[in-house]
């Protein structure tokens, strides 16, 4: 496993050994044992979520508050997507900036998300499939969305020949000034 450091040093993004031949491929998804050396703690996940998605959809940014903050272990199985992490960390050095990258079903990489991060993708390819380990499970009182396209955090969403298409949700998400941080 190829450990590769982002601009943020707590959001990682894991990159397997791929072993491939004409009968198709093997790599070893999730080591707990080469995880936590890599995340420097014990984490536990919880819950693994699934999503499909057609292209232009665009999921977060979503967080939830202590103390039933997740931290997220995120890769996509089919297709391709920008996965986004922000820094919501008041305390920080790096509050309120973002880490970018695309995971897709070609390059298998997965991306870190720690606790106190807001975290979203947007589907690139015709249709993606999402796969995400959570340490908390679902808790909708404490539940937060910061709005994809706040110009405060200044993602630089790539450009795709499709519309964006929100949940309601997503739609009416707080902007960054207005967010609860951690």
């Amino acid at each position: 496993m190829n450990i590769i450091q982002t601009k943020i040093p707590e959001v990682l993004i894991f990159e397997p050994k791929v072993f491939g031949d004409d009968r198709g491929f093997f790599f070893e998804s999730f080591n707990q044992k080469v995880f936590e050396e890599a995340v420097g703690r014990s984490v536990n996940f919880v819950q693994d979520n699934h999503s499909k998605s057609c292209k232009g959809v665009l999921r977060g940014l979503h967080y939830q508050l202590a103390p039933n903050a997740q931290a997220k272990l995120v890769r996509c199985a089919v297709g391709e997507v920008f996965d986004v992490a922000v820094d919501i960390r008041q305390h920080s050095a790096t509050f309120g900036q973002w880490v970018g990258v695309l995971l897709s079903a070609e390059n298998k990489r997965q991306l870190w998300i720690p606790e106190g991060f807001a975290h979203g993708f947007m589907t690139v390819s015709d249709e993606a499939e999402f796969l995400y380990k959570t340490t908390n499970f679902y808790a909708p009182q404490s539940d937060r969305s910061i709005l994809w396209e706040d110009k405060d955090i200044g993602i630089a969403w790539p450009e795709i020949d499709a519309p964006r298409l929100l949940s309601d949700k997503d739609h009416q998400a707080k902007s960054f000034k207005d967010a609860d941080y951690f």
